[in-house]
C-alpha cells in the first residue's frame, strides 16, 4: 500500500505553495467523511484528524504519496453551518484560489455522501471545477450506511450530472479503496492508461 506523509499545512492565501509535482485535490462537505477516507487510504487511524464535530479541516493539507511522489491535497470542508460567515468565506477563497491557480493540479476528487440527494454546494463546486478545466473524480462515501438500492440510485444520479459514474467507497468497511488507489495513480500518471476496461480491472495495486 502507498504511504501518505503530511508535508505541508496551509491556512492563508499568502502561504499557498507552488509545488512542481502532480496533485489531486480532495474536497467535500464538512461531514462527508473526508478525513476517514484519507486515513483508510493510508492504512492509519490518526493521520488526518477525525472529529464528531464537522468542519475541523480548516487548512489545505498536502499529503505526499510515497513512493510515487505525487500529492493528495485535502481541502477545507465546506457547508459547515456553525462556522461564522467570515470563516466560511475565508475557507471558500482558499479553496477556490488553489483550484484555479495550482499549475500541477490534475483533477478534483469530489467526495459525495451516499445517503444524500445531490446537494447544491456539491453541484456548485463541480461547476467551478469544470470552469477551471479540471477533471472530476466523483467518490461516494459512507456506502455501508445506506441500502444497495439507494447507492445504485445515487450512482445513476451523479453519472447523469457529471457524465462519469462515481466510485463507491466505505472507510469503515474498506470498500473500494483498491480501485480508488488505482484511479488516483492513473490520474497522477504513475500507472499507464489501460487500453480497455478489462485491463483496468486486471492492473495490480501499486
Amino acid at each position: 500500500m502507498p504511504q501518505l506523509v503530511l508535508e505541508h499545512t496551509i491556512y492563508t492565501l499568502n502561504q499557498l505553495l507552488s509545488i512542481d509535482s502532480p496533485q489531486i485535490a480532495l474536497a467535500g462537505r464538512s461531514n462527508v467523511g473526508k478525513s476517514s477516507l484519507i486515513n483508510a487510504l493510508a492504512g492509519q487511524k490518526k493521520l488526518a484528524k477525525v472529529s464528531a464535530t464537522p468542519g475541523k479541516t480548516r487548512s489545505i493539507n498536502f499529503y505526499r504519496v510515497d513512493p510515487h511522489g505525487y500529492y493528495l491535497v485535502d481541502l477545507p470542508g465546506y457547508g459547515y453551518a456553525r462556522a461564522s460567515h467570515a470563516e466560511r468565506r475565508a475557507w471558500a477563497q482558499l479553496l477556490e484560489k488553489y483550484l484555479a491557480g495550482a499549475s500541477r493540479l490534475q483533477a478534483l476528487a469530489l467526495l459525495l455522501d451516499s445517503r444524500l440527494e445531490p446537494q447544491k454546494l456539491d453541484l456548485e463546486l463541480s461547476h467551478f471545477a469544470r470552469e477551471c478545466r479540471l477533471d472530476i473524480l466523483p467518490i461516494l462515501t459512507k456506502a455501508d450506511k445506506c441500502s444497495q438500492r439507494d447507492r445504485a440510485a445515487r450512482v445513476a444520479q451523479w453519472k447523469d450530472i457529471l457524465g462519469v459514474p462515481p466510485l463507491v467507497t466505505s472507510s469503515s468497511k474498506k470498500t473500494g479503496l483498491r480501485e480508488l488507489w488505482q484511479r488516483l495513480h492513473l490520474i497522477a500518471g504513475v500507472l499507464p492508461q489501460p487500453t480497455s476496461e478489462a485491463e483496468a480491472e486486471e492492473d495490480p495495486q501499486a
